[in-house]
């Protein structure tokens, strides 16, 4: 008489087989490398070339938080990030809502609302640079406009800080736009309409229905476009390089991914060690932020 035995199930270890060649994906060129850098900010002088250093302390992250050009990149990140995540973000919502509103021509509307995000940024950040730049023959159209209706011209690439840092958030703010536009416009169509009808009958105001039917039921992809936003804002750097060169510490608009690039590669290059401490620094400043957000997102998200 056989007895059955019980099957194994096999289950969870084909699961982990599928994970498997993400897991390797992302502890070879994610988790690894960020273990290395790690390791280098705490390496003082170290030498690419002869893969040596001269002692192990915290003198590199002393070195970059008093280094002048790493707090002017701290300060154009942090405005960048206050000014162009709620700005976007805001703008997007509101367009969006008009583009779910309207019958005809919709989809129309959200392709031309979208192509900015398809063209290269940095033939966009030219494009930008043309319009504001002043040259020997023209002020730009821009300028243009300004002296039109009385004004005085301004050098947008060139001149006052706050002028550059104007361009460079209205850059930022038109690139990261329609991406936006596009998940909003998903968000706000997957809503029940039936929400819509209930308020409608029991005669609810246009601006109640969107703050207590609308904004819950999009509320997660608005704090998705906040995250994501926060953390592509500090990321910036090749929009920057789009409109004011690759000299950005002459023009004061380096940003902290900028300074690690610099410190790697730039007129200043040479220095890993320098660089590591900049790079962990942003890491933790992106990851606090990011906390923050998730933390607020549990309480305000439905």
């Amino acid at each position: 008489m056989k007895i059955k035995g019980k099957k194994r199930d096999y289950s969870g270890w084909k699961s982990w087989l599928y994970l498997l060649p993400a897991i390797l994906f992302l502890g070879v060129f994610m988790v690894y490398p960020l273990i290395d850098v790690f390791v280098y900010s705490f390496e003082e002088g170290y030498n690419s070339a002869s893969q040596t250093y001269f002692g192990v302390g915290t003198y590199n992250y002393s070195y970059v938080l008093h280094d002048p050009y790493f707090l002017q990149a701290v300060k154009n990140t942090l405005i960048l990030v206050a000014v162009t995540v709620p700005l976007s973000t805001g703008i997007a919502l509101l367009i969006s809502v008009g583009l779910n509103s309207i019958g005809p021509l919709r989809n129309f509307l959200q392709t031309v609302y979208f192509l900015p995000y398809v063209t290269n940024t940095l033939a966009v950040g030219l494009v930008f640079m043309i319009l504001f730049k002043k040259t020997p023959y023209s002020d730009g159209l821009v300028n243009l406009l300004i002296t039109w209706f009385g004004g005085n011209s301004v050098d947008f690439i060139d001149g006052p800080y706050w002028a550059k840092m104007f361009v460079l958030c209205f850059y930022t703010i038109w690139v990261v736009m329609p991406f936006k536009i596009l998940i909003l416009t998903s968000a706000l169509a997957s809503v029940n309409p039936d929400y819509y009808k209930a308020a409608q009958v029991d005669g609810t105001s246009k601006l109640r229905t969107f703050t207590r039917i609308t904004l819950p039921m999009i509320s997660p992809m608005i704090f998705y476009l906040v995250i994501t936003g926060f953390i592509g804002a500090f990321k910036a750097y090749s929009d920057v390089v789009a409109l004011f060169g690759t000299n950005l510490n002459a023009a004061q608009m380096n940003t902290i991914v900028g300074y690690v690039y610099d410190m790697l590669y730039g007129d200043s290059g040479g220095y890993p060690s320098y660089a590591s401490a900049a790079a962990i620094l942003l890491f933790a400043i992106v990851l606090t932020i990011t906390c923050i957000n998730l933390l607020v997102s549990k309480k305000k998200v439905r």
